[in-house]
């Protein structure tokens, strides 16, 4: 696992404890998570309906079904005790439906300063398109990029193996969210984590502008006017330094702050969901969404788009 130094200032904390070993405990996870679903498909109580597809969750999607404030799941929330080891607790969101099997599970970071609330939109938004959620608090609210990415795979280890929802979670199926130096974190959890599916930086910022070894479908969602990390030094320098053969995409959201992910926003559940479906789920359905890229320009809501369009199969 590479080890990052990111710093604001030399006084500002970094308070993360070191991990048990995190592969060991990824493939544990994920072989428990393969035998529940062998378990289920052959006892015929959760077997999903998608043939050619067993990760497809949900109705065939329209323009509508993904810009919609609820998905067809309906969902219900657990909230953890921040007490709990690695992280700061938070809320996790979860469809009710056992009938299509397991769901692939993301967990999403805040930004510095900033508590899980300010990512509880994500939650119900999300989930009810067929993801188990975890909106986390970090240790404290001036943790740094790195320790919330060290954060975050903590989360994910705990959404997998010792939530009450863990039985509902395809721990071969994760994805990860964050804002500003949740975002920071999210590119260093992928770069640290190649079997995560999805990673999706929300006007990320970190120190590390080079992230060549990330191996994991990325999208990056910045924002015209932030003032706080500039496309210009952040948003775009990630995107570009990703691998060219990387299913990558960059998203800029037209005449936005660096606080937009923080309030509903129906383009970036769109292309969230679009992308998580894809890449979480293997969902060519959703595929529609992404690719061909959209305009941009006058009239747009995107005032700069890139994309590896088409993505790999």
């Amino acid at each position: 696992m590479n080890v990052h130094t990111t710093t604001l200032s030399p006084d500002s904390p970094d308070i993360t404890t070191a991990p048990a070993p995190r592969r060991l405990r990824s493939w544990a996870a994920r072989t428990a998570a393969a035998v529940l679903m062998a378990t289920a498909v052959a006892a015929g109580t959760a077997a999903p309906a998608h043939a050619d597809n067993p990760y497809e969750r949900g109705p065939a999607p329209t323009e509508q079904s993904v810009t919609a404030l609820r998905g067809p799941f309906d969902t219900d929330t657990d909230n953890v005790s921040s007490l709990v080891s690695g992280f700061g607790g938070g809320t996790i969101y979860y469809p009710t439906d056992r009938s299509e099997g397991t769901f692939g599970g993301v967990v999403i970071a805040p930004g510095y300063t900033a508590s899980e609330s300010s990512m509880s939109w994500y939650g119900h938004r999300i989930a009810s398109q067929g993801f188990v959620v975890f909106t986390i608090d970090t240790i404290t609210r001036y943790d740094q990029p790195d320790s919330r990415g060290r954060q975050i795979d903590a989360a994910l280890d705990y959404l997998v193996e010792d939530s009450r929802v863990a039985d509902r979670v395809d721990g071969s199926r994760l994805a990860v969210m964050g804002h500003s130096m949740g975002g920071g974190g999210t590119l260093a959890i992928a770069e640290d984590r190649p079997e995560l599916k999805a990673a999706i930086p929300l006007t990320p910022w970190h120190l590390q502008k080079n992230w060549s070894d990330v191996e994991v479908p990325t999208l990056v969602i910045g924002a015209e006017n932030d003032t706080i990390a500039s496309v210009r030094t952040h948003s775009i320098p990630f995107y570009e330094s990703l691998p060219s053969s990387l299913d990558r995409a960059y998203l800029e959201l037209d005449g936005a702050s660096h606080f937009a992910p923080n309030i509903s926003n129906t383009v970036i559940a769109r292309y969230s969901i679009s992308w998580l479906k894809r890449f979480v789920d293997d969902d060519t359905r959703y595929e529609q969404f992404l690719c061909p890229p959209p305009r941009t320009g006058f009239g747009s809501d995107f005032s700069d788009y890139r994309d590896s369009c088409p993505h790999g199969s």
